[in-house]
């Protein structure tokens, strides 16, 4: 279902201009976004932030770069990040496609991937966020050792995905097939997750690190 235009979007999105990237064709670094040399982490498809809001606030010595396409959905993300007073979190409205063109090679960490569209067609198979394609930018974008954190409650997508991290120059590693019945510690939960979960569905995780 697709979801209802916010009211007062434009408002709200101006309340929260600070925390807004509006756009990257000026920035030279990363770092220059936040002023400092902290690490950089990013999130691909935000959603409405509980899940940044959360990360953030437990390390506040990490910068986060949070991305999201939709608008509305962006919104409530950015208003949740001002409430809680947080710092080191910057916020894009717009495609991750957008960064092949700049010159930020190896100035991430971390990249998370929450939850992302399955794009359950096969001919839909290049806009899956673990195509080879979209590896190649992460790719481009992380350092030495950078990571990729990706969790999804579809199981035909994992597959898919495992499958495409074997077929690329990354090592896999914390692959489960049922985070919440593993031992992994640390988990943070988006709303979609906490969904998911409370209904018995298994939640699909694997970690990636390029450039080994």
């Amino acid at each position: 279902m697709r979801m209802r235009r916010k009211k007062h979007r434009e408002e709200r999105y101006e309340a929260c201009i600070e925390l807004a990237i509006e756009s990257f064709d000026d920035v030279k670094s990363l770092k220059d976004i936040f002023d400092n040399d902290n690490p950089i982490h990013m999130e691909i498809g935000c959603g409405k932030g509980r899940f940044m809001q959360k990360l953030a606030a437990l390390n506040p010595d990490i910068n986060y770069i949070a991305i999201e396409k939709n608008m509305d959905v962006i919104i409530m993300a950015m208003e949740k990040i001002k409430q809680a007073g947080l710092c080191n979190v910057k916020f894009f409205a717009g495609d991750v496609d957008i960064l092949r063109e700049k010159d930020f090679d190896g100035q991430i960490e971390r990249i998370y991937i929450n939850f992302c569209d399955p794009w359950k067609k096969s001919g839909q198979a290049k806009r899956r966020l673990t195509h080879k394609n979209y590896l190649s930018l992460y790719e481009k974008l992380l350092g030495q050792n950078g990571e990729v954190f990706f969790k999804t409650d579809n199981q035909k997508l994992f597959e898919f995905s495992l499958n495409s991290f074997a077929d690329y120059p990354v090592k896999m590693q914390n692959i489960t097939l049922d985070l919440h019945a593993s031992k992994y510690e640390g988990n943070i939960m988006t709303e979609y997750e906490e969904n998911f979960s409370s209904q018995g569905m298994p939640i699909y995780r694997c970690e990636l690190i390029f450039n080994i």
